[in-house]
């Protein structure tokens, strides 16, 4: 504890110095401007040898620095304390609501994963076991989860205001694929050599990474260097993370969830309606990035270093493209009423939100053409 706690401690000092200048002139300016590009012996030493002791990257991660470890309980008597409102901060960049409600969501939305750990578990071992009842029954109980996740994750239109975000955005971008570092930053005392780290991110949390490889959405994915982000940032992730993660992607595959879900049309459209919570999770972060980020900015990376225009529509694509194909191989005529409505409205979602999702892209590509190029030939290439 005392070593998640000094790690975390040094990595908002770290962020704050290196980004302050970034964050002056886009106050006055509306662009940022160049980062610090040395960091202090004072601060990079300590904090290259916590990062190393607990397996961390030196620099601010999701979850052993801004979000999963940086909150503590309000009140510590209650029976079930695990919940948005007995949550409180840690630390802060700006200290305001904005920021409260942002990371908070975030703890808020990780505090189902024990469900999902558990329903998921339950996938794996009744697609081992060739158990339809059990397979389906997991899968009702998966999709619950998955709903209770997508509910709090909606709750950060009202708990963090789009206006306040960019007042603390700037702390928690990277030093990586950044133009604020062109060449990374020297970590004094510890290295001769530049380093580069991406920011923190919510693309780094394991939820929606352990569903990827669950409903073998991993497998599906395109082979391009925005997959390569992707596949990147699991390594800003703790051990037992990974560790896990892994794991349901070697099961799943070894067990052929997907195919085991085909070989029944009720199994294959429960299926589905998880693949499609994974499509609303991704859809709702589209949507915060434009209204959040887009519609303040025209800075093309993200925190974490990924191109804006591309990256996350790279996912979103996939799984709705997946959504799709699976879906077409329903046979319709032996779903009970029930199960042919749900059938019928995950189709017709899918299939025009892809429509729509693909126009919008190619929108955006044209009204920001010189940003979207350059972040693509820049970023996604490197």
């Amino acid at each position: 504890r005392l070593l998640a706690a000094l790690f975390r401690d040094y990595t908002f000092a770290a962020s704050s110095y290196l980004l302050e200048p970034c964050h002056a002139e886009f106050k006055a300016t509306g662009k940022y401007g160049l980062g610090r590009q040395t960091l202090p012996r004072v601060l990079a030493v300590p904090l290259s040898i916590v990062a190393n002791k607990i397996g961390a990257k030196p620099f601010m991660e999701y979850a052993l620095s801004y979000a999963l470890y940086n909150y503590t309980y309000k009140d510590h008597t209650l029976a079930s304390p695990l919940h948005y409102d007995n949550f409180k901060l840690i630390r802060t960049f700006d200290g305001s609501d904005a920021e409260h409600g942002f990371i908070l969501v975030h703890v808020a939305m990780v505090a189902h994963s024990g469900n999902l750990v558990k329903h998921s578990r339950a996938v794996l071992d009744a697609a081992s076991w060739k158990d339809r009842i059990a397979f389906n029954e997991a899968l009702r109980a998966l999709h619950a989860t998955l709903v209770d996740i997508n509910q709090t994750m909606e709750s950060m239109w009202k708990r963090s205001n789009s206006e306040g975000y960019n007042e603390f955005r700037t702390f928690i971008m990277g030093t990586k694929n950044q133009p604020m570092f062109p060449d990374g930053v020297l970590y004094e005392g510890v290295s001769d050599e530049r380093t580069q780290y991406r920011g923190e991110s919510g693309a780094n949390d394991s939820m929606i990474p352990t569903l990827d490889n669950l409903l073998q959405v991993t497998k599906n994915l395109p082979v391009n260097p925005l997959t390569s982000v992707l596949k990147d940032f699991r390594t800003y992730r703790p051990g037992d993370h990974n560790a896990f993660l892994s794991q349901v992607e070697e099961r799943a595959n070894n067990f052929d969830v997907l195919d085991f879900a085909k070989e029944d049309a009720t199994s294959t459209v429960l299926y589905l309606q998880n693949l499609d919570m994974n499509r609303e999770f991704r859809m709702r972060h589209w949507n915060f990035t434009k209204e959040y980020i887009m519609k303040y900015s025209d800075h093309p990376v993200a925190t974490g270093g990924s191109p804006i225009v591309s990256w996350l529509p790279n996912q979103l694509s996939s799984v709705m493209d997946l959504l799709c194909q699976v879906g077409e191989t329903v046979d319709a005529s032996a779903l009970d009423e029930k199960h042919g409505e749900i059938y019928a409205r995950l189709m017709e979602t899918s299939t025009t939100q892809n429509r729509i999702l693909k126009r919008e892209v190619e929108t955006l590509r044209e009204k920001y053409p010189d940003t979207a190029v350059a972040a693509e030939s820049k970023y996604e290439n490197k």
